[in-house]
């Protein structure tokens, strides 16, 4: 086996819905209000898709931009890998609607089912191909439209969730750049605390059980709150050690955009700026396995993340599952 290569993202991009739905449209369909919502979680409007689009058209709007950005082709891709817990379908993949939609046929192609985690579960993979020559160029995309699967009836749980997707091209990269460090983890002692009742082959979708909203998410808030604030900043601790840095090495956070609350915890563990961790969840809500990607994108896009940068990314979600990277900018 020869030297190992160094594997980066060499360009990002995103896609979100143009229908928005703010605070003041949901006080009209759940007891609510706009000053609650966004003291709880900090979000303000989220983007919602419309009838009759699925999350394969925002993975591959995204996946398009990224290829553009990175000078490249379809053809150019090696593998698409896609996070996502809300395909168009059980079956086939997302990944291979993206392959079809692209016109790559023939290129390798699979989901990551991890929620939100989902995206830097997916980077961690690209990262092993790159890393052992196995492949180039890779297409790596997290995306979700949680709004298929809310129960609009909740009010727990119905102001969190927005639709959207983010992509990646993962390539080679020089020396000391690229992927650095990754912290995977998954605790299922917690699966109940968030999850899909129905649908799956345990309790297939019934007329009665669409009746009590079983096939929408179900959130126990408390449990996933805990177990966000713990694991958060555990996971940045892992990848700052595998590395030898610490929190004022950092130069930007771009956390799972799932409550203002959550972030905030990790602000004052860290001791960091509040400027250094970067979210655009007023805009989005929670979009899950989009959500760092498309915060990523749009730090980038700001110059707030640039070439030298050193750049962590952290999310949890349903499982419960975590995963964390650290990485220096290479573009």
């Amino acid at each position: 086996m020869g030297e190992l290569r160094n594997a980066g993202i060499i360009s990002m991009a995103s896609a979100v819905p143009d229908k928005v739905l703010t605070n003041a449209d949901l006080e009209k369909i759940v007891d609510t209000s706009d000053e609650w919502i966004r003291n709880m979680t900090g979000v303000r409007e989220r983007r919602i898709a419309s009838e009759g689009e699925g999350c394969s058209d925002y993975a591959v709007k995204a996946a398009r931009k990224a290829l553009d950005k990175a000078g490249l082709e379809p053809k150019d891709i090696d593998l698409i890998i896609v996070g996502t817990f809300t395909g168009d379908q059980q079956l086939p993949s997302t990944a291979c609607l993206v392959q079809n939609a692209l016109g790559c046929v023939g290129t390798p192609a699979f989901d990551i089912a991890a929620a939100c985690s989902g995206f830097v579960y997916a980077l961690s993979v690209a990262n092993s191909f790159i890393r052992l020559g196995t492949y180039n160029r890779i297409l790596v995309i997290g995306a979700d439209i949680l709004t298929a699967v809310t129960n609009w009836t909740d009010r727990g749980t119905c102001v969190l969730f927005g639709d959207g997707a983010g992509a990646a091209v993962v390539g080679p990269v020089e020396p000391g750049y690229g992927l650095l460090a990754f912290d995977l983890g998954a605790d299922g002692t917690g699966v109940d605390a968030l999850r899909i009742p129905a649908g799956g082959s345990k309790m297939p979708i019934t007329h009665e059980n669409l009746d009590e909203h079983a096939n929408k998410i179900v959130m126990q808030g408390r449990e996933v709150f805990k177990f966000a604030v713990k694991v958060q900043s555990e996971a940045i601790d892992r990848v700052l050690r595998q590395v030898d840095m610490t929190p004022e090495d950092i130069d930007m956070v771009v956390p799972h955009a799932a409550n203002i609350r959550i972030i905030d915890s990790a602000v004052n563990r860290f001791g960091l700026p509040r400027d250094k961790f970067f979210t655009n969840l007023e805009k989005y809500g929670n979009t899950s396995a989009a959500s760092i990607p498309l915060g990523l994108d749009e730090a980038v896009e700001l110059g707030l993340v640039k070439k030298d940068d050193t750049v962590v990314v952290v999310g949890f979600g349903g499982g419960l599952t975590w995963a964390a990277s650290l990485m220096k900018w290479a573009y």
